[in-house]
């Protein structure tokens, strides 16, 4: 399992919370686990890491750990799911946000 401590966040905003912890392996599906808070900011890293892991593989991203996210990483996660990326263990009130994104289309 390979880790990125934090992304898309400065060393001081750690002591704040603001951080994104990423942690993936690779066994026939690529499986990256979200911890923390997720922004805009960090749409940018995910999506390089699809592009450099993912190849030939399936996509989970696993939300367990995921505390904050705003509404731009919402939309991220919506598409996430129409391009077949599965989000696993999503939080109740980050699925329901995504449906009520769908619904205004």
């Amino acid at each position: 399992m390979r880790c990125i401590p934090a992304i898309g966040a400065a060393c001081g905003d750690a002591k704040q919370g603001k951080m994104l912890r990423i942690t993936w392996k690779q066994n026939g599906e690529v499986v990256f686990k979200l911890c923390g808070r997720m922004d805009v900011e960090n749409v940018g890293d995910l999506t390089a890491l699809f592009a450099s892991e993912g190849k030939g593989h399936r996509i989970v991203l696993d939300l367990l750990e995921l505390t904050l996210v705003d509404r731009d990483a919402v939309c991220f996660f919506e598409g996430c799911e129409a391009d077949g990326i599965e989000l696993r263990n999503c939080p109740t009130y980050i699925r329901e946000w995504i449906t009520r994104e769908r619904q205004r289309g």
